[in-house]
């Protein structure tokens, strides 16, 4: 059985406890959570919530079905068979020595990144795209040396009828 990726958009209540129920319910049946992404939406008593997660056609009808009988879910929404629009963003500090400062620098320009903060020995650049984009990224910045990094996980929205 395969092991799709799947995203998952949740509206719900924004309410302490929420979230925790949510991730108990996947762990409570053994359901990985591989990204878990929450901020209020525009209306303040609303959160959205992007998860993804890999699992079959039956055990992401269990999940499906799970989280839509908990009480303080508005909307799940399974968006892997629906277009969308879905981003990551990083944090990735790199070591910057002379010698390789320009080739950071290019690789910055090529990935349209930013470099957000710079000391004498390192450069912290922001980055914002697919997983497949940040994996690309990180791949090429492993050579000059990657001293950290910090992922937001995925956000998604499906996209509006044409």
């Amino acid at each position: 059985m395969t092991q799709e990726k799947h995203t998952i958009s949740l509206m719900v209540e924004n309410i302490p406890g929420v979230l925790s129920r949510i991730a108990g319910l996947f762990s409570g049946r053994g359901f990985n959570i591989e990204s878990i992404c929450a901020a209020p939406t525009m209306d303040r008593l609303v959160t959205r919530i992007t998860i993804t997660t890999r699992g079959d056609e039956s055990i992401m009808e269990q999940i499906n079905k799970q989280l839509n009988k908990l009480v303080n879910i508005i909307k799940v929404q399974d968006l892997t068979e629906t277009d969308f629009v879905e981003r990551e963003m990083a944090l990735v500090k790199v070591k910057a020595e002379p010698g390789n400062r320009a080739e950071i620098l290019r690789l910055v320009d090529i990935f349209r990144c930013k470099v957000v903060d710079v000391s004498p020995t390192h450069y912290t650049i922001e980055v914002t795209g697919t997983a497949e984009k940040l994996g690309a990224l990180l791949e090429l910045l492993k050579m000059v040396g990657v001293k950290e990094i910090a992922r937001t996980g995925s956000i998604a929205m499906a996209r509006e009828k044409k």
